[in-house]
């Protein structure tokens, strides 16, 4: 049995995600990256989100768009804590019978680095 655990946590948005205060915490977006590997070996691969509030989104969109959630974690305000919490534990959900299963486990809520990749 794999078991992913996320290694860190980095976005080029923000340098510092557990001190980050944005100008309005109820309205913002960012890229959100993930390095996870399976839980006790070597090596870890990079997943991605865009982090955003329904107010940016509101004001980003279109009405008459649409919008995937796809890649998208949807909060109402930042909440550094709430967030790397509940990813740790969606993350930590995603069990297999190897990494490839795992990370396409992953991979339907974030953006994996070899998503869609053929050698």
């Amino acid at each position: 049995m794999t078991i992913p655990e996320i290694r860190y946590f980095h976005s080029p948005d923000i340098d510092d995600l557990e001190r980050h205060v944005p100008a309005d915490p109820s309205h913002f977006s960012f890229l959100l990256s993930m390095l996870v590997g399976p839980k006790d070996e070597e090596g870890e691969e990079a997943f991605e989100m865009v982090v955003s509030t329904p107010s940016w989104l509101t004001d980003r969109y279109f009405p008459d768009e649409v919008v995937s959630g796809s890649d998208r974690l949807i909060v109402f305000d930042y909440d550094w804590n709430r967030i790397e919490a509940y990813l740790r534990k969606r993350v930590s959900a995603c069990t297999g019978g190897d990494w490839h299963e795992v990370a396409s486990k992953i991979g339907r809520f974030a953006r994996w680095e070899f998503q869609d990749y053929e050698p």
